[in-house]
């Protein structure tokens, strides 16, 4: 027997949850087979009554729960742009824990989104290009951000440049420029490969007047979501800079087509074409 997960990193806000099952069951009427939406952390200490009702359980506990009814195959898509510390340090440790006691199940994770060797797929940028499209006005070009949380490792930001870079050919014409920029990054010199910050790139000169924010965010939370980070850097800036004005896209993980690239990483991994690692099963399965 075989489960599916969708497995966000995770938030203690219920709309990243509830955004998280919409594209679950959008994976799912895709494979027309079940696939159960799970966060690494966090999201089981949101209220029930807050997601309707059906409380969230994380990763650990459902696979657990699905290994004990009898799957032997667990299939874990990310819903992460990138191959984070999540995906390859936590998420295998807890897996390996789940084997100690069903040595029996078998654990392959897919790819994320994007996949740097995998080829120059363009669907994320195109949906980022979408989403920025909505946003613009007639007979402007504004400066483009494309914007993420910012990462502690090189390989993540580089998959925001990456992205920032293909963002820039798609729009050509249409703005006027396409610059990246991180939400925040820590602190020392290791990490200045995130830069430049957004606070940052809205005090340049040259990114007066109109500013789209492309959204780099799967779901919305404490960052992304109504009143979060991002807003308020906005806020802040748009005051030191009256002349400025930006608007968000909306997040790329509510675009629509997100689903048509999990469904892609799904496939790649079950038909042994790329996968991001697999955990073999410790002993047979019983017939």
């Amino acid at each position: 027997m075989r489960a599916i997960f969708l497995v966000d990193n995770g938030s203690l806000r219920p709309a990243a949850t509830l955004n998280l099952r919409r594209v679950a069951a959008a994976l799912s009427q895709k494979l027309n087979e079940p696939v159960l939406a799970a966060s690494l952390l966090h999201s089981n200490k949101i209220p029930p009554e807050q997601l309707g009702g059906d409380a969230a359980t994380t990763l650990g506990p459902l696979a657990e729960q699905y290994a004990e009814a009898g799957a032997t195959e667990l299939v874990i898509v990310p819903f992460f742009f990138g191959a984070s510390r999540a995906l390859t340090g936590y998420l295998p440790e807890r897996m390996a824990t789940l084997q100690a006691r069903f040595p029996q199940v078998r654990v392959r994770v897919a790819m994320p989104l994007v996949d740097e060797l995998g080829g120059n797929d363009l669907r994320l940028a195109r949906l980022l290009a979408d989403n920025v499209r909505e946003q613009l006005v007639p007979g402007t070009k504004p400066r483009v951000a494309l914007v993420d949380h910012g990462s502690p490792i090189p390989e993540v930001t580089a998959v925001r440049n990456r992205l920032a870079g293909q963002l820039s050919v798609l729009l050509g014409d249409e703005v006027a420029c396409v610059a990246a920029a991180s939400m925040e990054r820590r602190e020392g010199d290791a990490y200045r490969f995130n830069e430049p910050l957004l606070e940052h790139l809205l005090d340049r000169p040259e990114f007066r007047g109109p500013v789209v924010l492309a959204m780099l965010f799967l779901s919305p939370g404490r960052h992304a979501g109504e009143g979060g980070d991002i807003a308020e850097i906005c806020q802040a800036a748009a005051e030191r800079h009256p002349a400025l004005e930006v608007v968000s896209s909306k997040l790329v993980g509510e675009h629509s087509g997100i689903a048509d690239i999990l469904h892609s990483r799904f496939c790649q991994a079950v038909d042994d074409e790329r996968f991001l690692l697999e955990l073999a099963a410790l002993e047979e399965a019983p017939r």
